[in-house]
């Protein structure tokens, strides 16, 4: 209940003193998208970072250079 009151204020703001319902409209419709869509977005965000971190850490382990003293040396009795 909070979230409707609170959505149709920032309605009211956005559109407006004159057009009080419509914006008190578009108001609520917001809070609901909001309450609606913002944990699957968080989600996918949440995945995404994971990834590219994952994606970074993998980089850069391939790109570590070792100097040429530390190769090991082919063996000499065969």
């Amino acid at each position: 209940m909070l979230g409707k009151i609170a959505g149709a204020l920032i309605g009211r703001r956005m559109v407006g003193r004159n057009e009080g319902f419509k914006g008190a409209l578009m108001g609520a419709g917001v809070a609901a998208l909001a309450r609606r869509g913002l944990g699957p977005l968080a989600t996918v965000a949440a995945v995404g970072y994971g990834a590219k971190k994952l994606w970074e850490w993998r980089n850069s382990r391939r790109s570590r250079a070792y100097p040429s003293e530390a190769t090991p040396a082919p063996p000499s009795g065969l």
